[in-house]
């Protein structure tokens, strides 16, 4: 048994690192839900801006967006040229998605500063995308309502996971302490 621990012992402690990390961060996101009371910045603050940076980038496309609170569930209700067309949820707005890369980052970690920083580029980098994944979508969800499903459910998440797992990927190959041990 302890041979075995000793061969994988960087196996299992990127694997602890990153729960520890990524349970940590998630209860922290979730006493944040807990304590948004909705008051000021409905559901919570940081919906409510991907909700109206949603709004006005649809805006300066030329459409008439509008955002409103949803008067019966914790959501924004998303207006396009008069037409109800969707609801921004708390997970759209891109944090639990984050709360996963640097999860990873930080299992996978390299230099303290290269860390950090690569932490705070990716997460902004994550954070627009989402933001223009959900204005591509609701566009296409205006002229295409018949393939809604497909591209709520395929192709968007398609498009952000898929961007998080090329951030990791370019990660442990170019900045990770695991790149560094292999050279």
């Amino acid at each position: 048994m302890k041979t075995l621990f000793i061969k994988y012992k960087s196996v299992i402690k990127f694997i602890l690192t990153f729960l520890l990390v990524y349970i940590s961060f998630s209860v922290l996101y979730k006493f944040y839900l807990q304590f948004s009371d909705g008051s000021k910045f409905y559901p919570d603050y940081i919906t409510h801006l991907v909700s109206k940076q949603t709004e006005a980038l649809l805006n300066t496309f030329g459409y008439n967006a509008e955002v409103l609170a949803h008067p019966n569930e914790p959501s924004m209700k998303l207006i396009l040229n008069g037409k109800y067309l969707a609801r921004i949820i708390e997970g759209c707005n891109s944090i639990s998605v984050i709360i996963l890369f640097v999860s990873f980052v930080i299992a996978f970690s390299g230099k303290l500063k290269t860390t950090f920083f690569y932490i705070l580029s990716g997460s902004v980098l994550i954070y627009t995308v989402n933001l223009l994944r959900i204005v591509i979508l609701s566009i296409g969800l205006y002229h295409y309502p018949d393939y809604s499903e497909f591209l709520h459910t395929v192709v968007f998440p398609g498009i952000i996971y898929g961007m998080v797992f090329l951030l990791w990927i370019f990660w442990v190959n170019r900045f990770s302490k695991l790149k560094s041990r292999n050279e």
